[in-house]
């Protein structure tokens, strides 16, 4: 799958997917409830989604902050945690049971510094996923509930066929009763 996903990417010779494929050497399953990542451990991993579905949170006491989700053929990582390689605030927890792919953050570092195409592929994807997250700032501050929830079903149609309801209403800022009532 990943394969398949690299090879359609314009930037990208054979050579360089033949060179890049082998770095994601390390294969996780993790089981629904299940923990990828917890808050205090340190990222070390950037994570290719084959199946299953996933969110990433900020604990809280008072509740869980879901942040965003992945599933098939996204990336997830604790992304503050990764570049600055201090302990994760966030927690990455399987919704379903997920089958994922990992390159370590060196591996990854070192392709970019002998690859230069793979540092620019590596910006193109944080200027979507800034885009995106500018995106998300948008909803959050749009005061009505069904708003959101239109923008979000605008980008991402599928995923109430993946995540249960209660997290794409913590992801809305939004009850589950307030999430029901506007479907």
């Amino acid at each position: 799958m990943l394969a398949s996903l690299l090879n359609q990417v314009p930037l990208f010779t054979p050579d360089d997917v033949e060179a890049f494929l082998p770095l994601w050497k390390k294969r996780y399953t993790v089981n629904r409830g299940d923990f990828l990542i917890r808050e205090g451990q340190v990222e070390q991993h950037l994570y290719f989604v084959e199946s299953g579905a996933l969110r990433l949170y900020l604990p809280t006491p008072d509740e869980d902050i879901c942040v965003g989700f992945a599933y098939p053929n996204t990336l997830i990582t604790s992304f503050p945690s990764l570049v600055t390689q201090t302990p994760s605030l966030y927690c990455i927890q399987a919704l379903r049971r997920s089958e994922l792919l990992a390159i370590s953050k060196t591996d990854f570092d070192l392709i970019q510094e002998k690859r230069p195409v793979f540092g620019k592929f590596w910006r193109m994807e944080l200027e979507k996923a800034l885009v995106g997250k500018i995106e998300r700032e948008v909803d959050l501050q749009l005061p009505d509930p069904a708003q959101r929830l239109e923008r979000l079903l605008r980008r991402s149609p599928h995923i109430f066929q993946l995540v249960p309801k209660k997290y794409i209403a913590s992801y809305l800022r939004m009850t589950p009763e307030t999430l029901s009532r506007i479907m």
